[in-house]
C-alpha cells in the first residue's frame, strides 16, 4: 500500500452534502447529506447563501482555525457533480480533500461510516460526481437510512421520510459524525475511522 499523499495528509477543505433541493424533499431520506452539512453549519455558525458559480448553496466555518467550505447542490441528485466540481475548482482543491456525505440502503438508521474512493453502490449522486471529478478519490461519509421492505421501490423508499425513530437515529448518527469532524478535517483519517466505526 502507497503512503498517504500530501492532499491526503492535510485532510478535509471542501465538505459536500448530497441531496434534492425545493421543500417537497427536505425530509425526504435522500437528503441525509443536506441534513449533515447544515448541522455543521449550524454547530460552527456558517450561514449558506447560493452561489451561482457553484450551482448550489454554500458557506465557510472555521473547525480549529482551518477554513472549511460546505456546500449543498441546487442541482438534482444525479447532477450533484457540476456542483462540486465547481467549487473545487475555483478553490483549487483535489478530491482528496473532499468529504461527501450522503444517504446509504447498505446501513442501518443510526449507523455512520467513512469511506475513501472505490464503488458508487447505485448511489446516482456518487455515479455523477466520480464522473465529473474524473477520480474516485474523494471520502465518503455514510449516513445509513436502511433498505426498504418488499412492498417499496427503492426509489419511492429514498424519496419517502424515515419514521419518527428512524430519523431520530439518523440524527445520532449525524451527532456522532460531527464529534468526528474535527479529526476528519484534520486529516487524522484512523482516529476517525475508529471513533466512528467502534473499532481500530
Amino acid at each position: 500500500m502507497s503512503p498517504p499523499s500530501p492532499e491526503e495528509r492535510a485532510g478535509v477543505v471542501v465538505i459536500a452534502g448530497l441531496g434534492n433541493p425545493g421543500p417537497e424533499y427536505v425530509a425526504s431520506r435522500h437528503n441525509a447529506g443536506f441534513w449533515f452539512v447544515d448541522a455543521v453549519a449550524e454547530r460552527y455558525r456558517g450561514v449558506f447563501r447560493t452561489e451561482r458559480k457553484f450551482h448550489g448553496a454554500a458557506c465557510r466555518v472555521d473547525l480549529d482555525d482551518r477554513p472549511v467550505r460546505l456546500l449543498k447542490p441546487s442541482t438534482y441528485m444525479n447532477r450533484s457533480g457540476l456542483a462540486v466540481v465547481s467549487l473545487a475548482a475555483y478553490y483549487r482543491v483535489p478530491p482528496e480533500q473532499i468529504l461527501v456525505a450522503h444517504d446509504d440502503l447498505d446501513f442501518p438508521a443510526g449507523t455512520v461510516r467513512l469511506k475513501h474512493g472505490g464503488g458508487t453502490g447505485g448511489h446516482n449522486g456518487l455515479a455523477d460526481l466520480t464522473r465529473a471529478l474524473g477520480s474516485d478519490r474523494y471520502r465518503r461519509l455514510r449516513i445509513g437510512i436502511g433498505r426498504a421492505d418488499g412492498r417499496a421501490r427503492g426509489v419511492d423508499y429514498v424519496l419517502g421520510t424515515p419514521s419518527r425513530s428512524d430519523r431520530e437515529a439518523i440524527d445520532q448518527a449525524i451527532e456522532q459524525a460531527l464529534e468526528a469532524l474535527p479529526l476528519i478535517v484534520a486529516g487524522e483519517w484512523d482516529r476517525a475511522t475508529q471513533q466512528l466505526h467502534g473499532t481500530p
